[in-house]
């Protein structure tokens, strides 16, 4: 089974984080973000996978490769952005008769198997993964037949229009036969130019259970990540954690406390007194001063914190340093390389953008 994944975005929404990485490899607890998508996708009988490439594509060819287990990777890259559509003609020649067709920026365990065994049932020409949210006003509502043939979308409804609360998951089914609708070259959106010719036509939909999320947003990464840590989706990385939620590689010196969830990994330094977790993620050789407290945090490769200081609803990017007693909360994201002296203060979702310098108690947002 082959699947197409669309990671040609700059990731935006994620910065500082895409600043320097591409979207598609940016570390989620102990691996590239979509090496959670292979996983899942090779679970379920895909063998081929074509990534759809576009803002630092060389950096995703570097960390990848060009296989993976179980997998055979091939690359395509977009001369310019050419939306969803525009860039699934621009991989035409790439593409087997029918495939999958997947946004490259959702956490999900969704049975896609099922979703398959519904499209070859029906003879869709392109079946949509659907997942029922809560609240559904801040995305797009897609109605069904009786037969689970689309009749309809709705953009951002009003709460009037709420009559079903199944929206897109972004996980397609689709027979190759559909891209005849498009212009090579063009850019194209497959959910605002080809859907709604189907519609009628050949569209199905699939009502889909399980774990989903868009992770674009520090928000939504951050919740992500503590839904891996405590196995609300089921990920390879539940396996390194076990019943008790807690992984303590060789390696790590530790003279604080690890509270669970949490995962640290080898060359961690933990100094006299420090409390690590719940919910933290201390990536490899990152140092923790005495007296410090991380909950509710990340913190990446080669970053050092200080001691005294508080990280909590935080995001530190690699080689990062935080100096003595300061304080990052709020959604705040450190980026790459960044140096904050003593004394500051950072929330509020602020954002740090490598190449920042902070001197002794610069910042009190």
């Amino acid at each position: 089974m082959q699947a197409v994944i669309l990671v040609g975005g700059e990731g935006t929404r994620l910065r500082p984080l895409t600043s320097t990485v591409p979207k598609p490899v940016v570390q989620l607890v102990d691996r590239p973000f979509i090496a959670f998508m292979l996983d899942w996708l090779r679970g379920h009988g895909v063998d081929d996978v074509v990534m759809s490439l576009g803002n630092l594509a060389d950096g995703v060819r570097a960390v990848l490769g060009d296989e993976q287990p179980g997998l055979r990777l091939r690359y395509v890259e977009e001369p310019r952005p050419l939306g969803t559509d525009g860039a699934l003609k621009f991989a035409e020649d790439m593409l087997d008769e029918r495939f999958l067709m997947l946004n490259g920026d959702v956490l999900t365990d969704i049975d896609v198997t099922a979703q398959l065994r519904a499209h070859e049932a029906s003879g869709a020409r392109a079946t949509l993964a659907l997942y029922p949210v809560d609240d559904p006003s801040a995305y797009g509502l897609v109605r069904l037949n009786e037969d689970n043939s689309v009749r309809e979308f709705v953009e951002k409804p009003a709460p009037d229009q709420i009559d079903t609360n199944n929206i897109s998951a972004g996980v397609y089914v689709l027979q190759k036969d559909i891209l005849d609708l498009l212009t090579h070259g063009e850019p194209a959106s497959i959910e605002r130019d080809v859907f709604p010719e189907l519609v009628a036509n050949g569209l199905y939909g699939h009502v889909s259970h399980g774990y989903w999320k868009d992770i674009g947003t520090p928000e939504r990464y951050l919740e992500a990540t503590f839904d891996i840590l405590e196995g609300s989706v089921a990920t390879e990385v539940s396996k390194r954690l076990g019943s008790a939620f807690t992984c303590v590689e060789d390696g790590v010196r530790n003279a604080g406390r690890i509270v669970p969830a949490a995962l640290v990994e080898a060359g961690v330094t933990i100094g006299e007194d420090a409390r690590i977790g719940g919910r933290a993620v201390l990536e490899r050789d990152v140092t923790i001063g005495e007296g410090t407290t991380i909950e509710g945090a990340v913190v990446m490769q080669g970053a050092t914190i200080g001691a005294h200081c508080v990280l909590r609803n935080c995001i530190v990017a690699a080689h990062a340093t935080i100096g003595d007693h300061c304080y990052i909360d709020g959604q705040a994201v450190i980026g790459e390389g960044v140096q904050i002296g003593p004394n500051n203060q950072v929330t509020n979702g602020a954002r740090l953008f490598p190449g920042v310098v902070l001197g002794d108690g610069a910042l009190l947002f």
